[in-house]
This record gives structure tokens, C-alpha cells and sequence, in this order.
């Protein structure tokens, strides 16, 4: 930092300007020397115009820059993101279709399996009923047994050894229709 021997000019201004000065550089911690020396070097830097209270440069250029990124933007949701929505849109109302023609036809599929299914459970129902009459309980064959066993015994009873041949013969083909 330069010294005060550096320095050989001289600023006049009033008392008013000098409280001013004073509190402001009192307000960041600095003496008036050191306020004055960074006011100076922020105008250098920034170019801003002391006279502009309200900023009306720096509005103007911030109103500016968003205006051109609003431009921008607006232009890559033409470009980009328009383009990429509507796609976007088409691939699922597509997949949606697909979805549902998928649907329609497993839908279609397990109906069609299902009917066939109730078909074969009511035909598998009838030949169970059909067989169930082929079949005698164990009950009926024991009484049918019976039944040929007595007839052959009474028969047998005063037959001769031929005639008891024959109804042996004839009560074994009745038990083997059983």
C-alpha cells in the first residue's frame, strides 16, 4: 500500500461532505483515507456512473442480458424441447396402444384357455359318469358272486359229473362278466 509520502494532492470539500465521509467510513471500520482510496477504486472498476442513485445502467443491462436468455431459452424450446415432448407423446400414446392390443389379446388368450378348460372338465364329468355306471360297487359284485356261487351249488346238488361240468362252465362265464 502506498505511503502518505506518495501523496501530494489535495481534495477540498465541506463540512457536510466531511461528517458524511466520516460516518460511512466509520460504518465498514476504515479511516476517511482508506474509504476514499476504495470508493475511488470501486468507480474504476465497476464504471459506474456516482450520479446513478437508483442504478438505471446496471437495470438496463440486467433487463438486457434477461431478455437474452429469455431469446435463448425460447429458442432451445423450439429447437429442443418442443420437439422432444412431442416425440415424447407419440412414443406413449404408441406404447399405450401396444399395451392395450397386448392385453386384448392375453385377455382373449385365457378366455379361449378358460372356455376349453370348462369344456374339458365337463366332458372328464361325463365319462366319470359314464365309467361310474360301467362299475359295480364292491358291494353288488360281492352279491352277484353270491347269487352265481348258490346257483351253482343248488344245481350241482343232484347233477351228474357231466351236467356239474357244464354248470362250472357256465358259472365261470358268469363271473368272468363280471
Amino acid at each position: 500500500m502506498p505511503t502518505k509520502d506518495n501523496y501530494n494532492k489535495t481534495l477540498r470539500f465541506s463540512a457536510e461532505t466531511d461528517d458524511k465521509l466520516g460516518k460511512a467510513a466509520n460504518s465498514f471500520g476504515l479511516s476517511k483515507f482508506q474509504f476514499f482510496n476504495q470508493m475511488v477504486e470501486y468507480f474504476y472498476r465497476t464504471k459506474k456512473d456516482p450520479a446513478d442513485i437508483n442504478d438505471e445502467v446496471l437495470k438496463r443491462t440486467l433487463a438486457k442480458n434477461h431478455d437474452t436468455y429469455i431469446r435463448f431459452i425460447r429458442a432451445q424450446e423450439e429447437k429442443i424441447l418442443i420437439p422432444v415432448k412431442v416425440e415424447l407423446d407419440r412414443m406413449v400414446v404408441s406404447q399405450i396402444k401396444i399395451i392395450e392390443s397386448f392385453n386384448g389379446q392375453v385377455l382373449n388368450a385365457n378366455k379361449a384357455l378358460l372356455s376349453g378348460q370348462q369344456v374339458q372338465a365337463q366332458q372328464t364329468e361325463k365319462l366319470m359318469q359314464t365309467l361310474k355306471g360301467f362299475t359295480d360297487t364292491k358291494e353288488s359284485l360281492k352279491q352277484k358272486f353270491i347269487y352265481i356261487l348258490n346257483f351253482f351249488h343248488k344245481a350241482t346238488l343232484n347233477a351228474s359229473s357231466k351236467e356239474k361240468e357244464t354248470l362250472l362252465q357256465e358259472a365261470v362265464q358268469h363271473i368272468t362278466k363280471l
